[in-house]
């Protein structure tokens, strides 16, 4: 295969498993999160392929995926290697900002899961945060604020307001 072909194929299997998160069959899509990192690793390294932001788009799919499944350490190792990327990529483009959002909040429900509320509770209010700020299209939005403000309440906290009008988050000037 060209490397061209193992790139659109990664990035078919990446969104099929977007597609499969969006239909609830997150057993299928934490496979196709698999598959689409399995196939970008037979593509070379010389090619002009950002083989570590690949992999994190992928690792936040798969975070969401597995959380859903409730293997919540699992989801909070997927979600980390995730926010490894793109907490140290500096400037982020639209779409990247969407699975940087995906991570947080997974990362969030698989701490609150594995007993670490307060430091869950503190993701998903930046989650709830980022969601909020996003001028652009995020698939599950509604499902994600809605499970955040659930969890929120859960915890003894009361959920604040996203924020200030016009009040402008730090991540927002570089997606």
């Amino acid at each position: 295969m060209k490397p061209l072909r193992e790139v659109a194929q990664a990035y078919v299997a990446l969104a099929e498993a977007e597609r499969q998160i969006q239909q609830e069959m997150f057993r299928e899509a934490a496979d196709n999160c698999r598959k689409a990192m399995e196939i970008s690793r037979t593509i070379p390294s010389e090619e002009a392929f950002d083989h570590s932001g690949f992999d994190a788009f992928c690792h936040a799919r798969l975070s969401e995926a597995l959380g859903r499944l409730g293997l919540f350490g699992d989801s909070l190792a997927s979600s980390d290697k995730a926010l490894y990327y793109f907490n140290r990529r500096g400037e982020l483009n639209q779409e990247d900002g969407k699975f940087w959002i995906a991570a947080v909040f997974s990362r969030g429900v698989a701490l609150q899961e594995t007993g670490l509320t307060a430091e869950g509770t503190k993701a998903l209010g930046t989650a709830r945060e980022m969601i909020s700020e996003r001028k652009g299209e995020l698939p599950g939005r509604e499902t994600m604020l809605a499970e955040i403000e659930r969890r929120l309440a859960g915890s003894g906290k009361q959920a604040k307001p996203a924020g200030k009008p016009g009040y402008r988050a730090w991540w927002e000037f570089w997606s």
